[in-house]
């Protein structure tokens, strides 16, 4: 059916706010957009990037009609307190899901995140979850944000590391969803996180590699203070 004809169909109409996320991809808010509701940006959790409910409640008003909570690279967001705080507040609370990976390429994702988790340093790893199937193994690089891991990242990509920066812009600074908000964790999520290959396919090997690579550039960074 899709975001549009959910919201539609649970009786979300033109004028109704609906808060989305706003680390991630723009197509939750444009589906809002679309149905003529109002997006409403609201702040990630630290460790998991999907919405915090604590930061939900915080941007519900009398127009508000729903939430729409995504799971994010793979590890499920907190449906349960997300629908406690719909409840309280008489919320639809609807949950999208990102494209998954089979079960088999899940468990394999989950013994290279294994690997990763205890052998990485200089940056900071996921942390761990029940659910978590690694769509992508996303890090943090410390230092001064978006310059120090841009170059950690070019220099990654130097030594054949295939990583990714997962979220370009916080979505309420895309074209035609524009809002003069400023959500703390969302843009230290933008400018901190990268994602590492730990595609099913890859071998024990590669994934020392790359283990190796992050970790003669991460003592290279100092923290901001």
């Amino acid at each position: 059916m899709g975001t549009v004809g959910t919201l539609r169909s649970a009786g979300v109409r033109a004028g109704d706010e609906v808060v989305v996320p706003a680390y991630g991809s723009a197509e939750v808010a444009r589906a809002v957009v679309e149905l003529g509701a109002v997006p409403v940006f609201a702040d990630v959790d630290a460790e998991s990037y999907c919405l915090d409910p604590a930061a939900v409640a915080d941007v519900v008003t009398r127009q508000t009609a729903a939430v729409v909570a995504v799971h994010r690279f793979g590890r499920p967001a907190d449906v349960a307190w997300m629908r406690e705080v719909g409840q309280r507040h008489g919320l639809l609370v609807l949950v999208e899901d990102e494209p998954g990976v089979r079960p088999e390429e899940a468990e394999l994702r989950r013994e290279h995140a294994r690997y990763l988790d205890g052998r990485l340093s200089g940056v900071r790893t996921p942390a761990p979850a029940a659910g978590h199937s690694y769509e992508r193994y996303v890090v943090r690089v410390p230092g001064n944000g978006r310059p120090d891991r841009d170059a950690f990242a070019r220099a990654l990509r130097g030594k054949g590391v295939g990583c990714k920066v997962p979220v370009q812009a916080p979505v309420y600074r895309m074209p035609g969803l524009r809002r003069d908000v400023f959500l703390p964790e969302t843009e230290r999520a933008v400018d901190e996180t990268l994602a590492l290959p730990v595609d099913a396919g890859m071998t024990r090997r590669e994934v020392q590699r790359m283990a190796a690579a992050c970790n003669a550039l991460g003592g290279l960074l100092q923290p901001a203070f």
